[in-house]
């Protein structure tokens, strides 16, 4: 069953759309804040459709995900008791702040660059970082050196890697989607 390879087309289609930044501002806006899907599946296709403006993509994936981030610590800062603590209750994941607390704790700032940079919900870590009263400064800081490092990183890697890429992920994107599933589903097993 061919589920991945006509998801991949569309994406590389989509990301040659005169709107296509737009959509990949708004993307990494709403990832830093509420949506659970990240900005790399739009930046990568757009990167790869379109090497010589990869950098530029990256910027605009970064910036906006700066923003959603401070709109993130903003929300998490002011509205936390009214909005989401009820939320995050309801919903079964009080544990699951406790563990971000927990890090915050432990590492400081250095959880929001690596919650920036890595495939942690930096959501999680936005709105936290508000309802800890973190730093501003420092969480700006940590926010722009994490996602910009993780962002041109992945449209650096698609310029770089250029048509032969394009190729190679054509051919193994079914494997490699079953397989990101299947790692999906073990992480939520072991993390429950």
């Amino acid at each position: 069953m061919k589920l991945f390879q006509p998801c991949y087309d569309l994406a590389l289609r989509w990301s040659k759309h005169p709107a296509a930044s737009r959509y990949l501002a708004l993307l990494s806006f709403a990832e830093s804040v509420i949506f659970p899907i990240p900005p790399d599946v739009m930046l990568a296709p757009m990167s790869l459709s379109q090497p010589s403006r990869a950098w530029h993509f990256a910027l605009i994936t970064t910036l906006a995900s700066i923003v959603g981030g401070v709109a993130g610590y903003l929300l998490g800062f002011f509205a936390f008791d009214t909005l989401l603590q009820p939320f995050i209750e309801s919903s079964g994941y009080a544990h699951k702040l406790e563990t971000a607390i927990g890090w915050f704790e432990t590492y400081g700032v250095w959880v929001v660059f690596l919650a920036g940079f890595s495939p942690i919900p930096y959501k999680v870590f936005t709105v936290s970082a508000g309802f800890l009263q973190m730093a501003f400064l420092p969480f700006l800081i940590a926010s722009a050196i994490g996602r910009g490092a993780r962002f041109f990183l992945v449209a650096s890697l698609m310029k770089w890697g250029g048509a032969r890429m394009e190729e190679q992920l054509r051919k193994y994107v079914e494997v490699l989607g079953w397989a990101v599933v299947g790692l999906a589903i073990v992480a939520y097993l072991m993390l429950r």
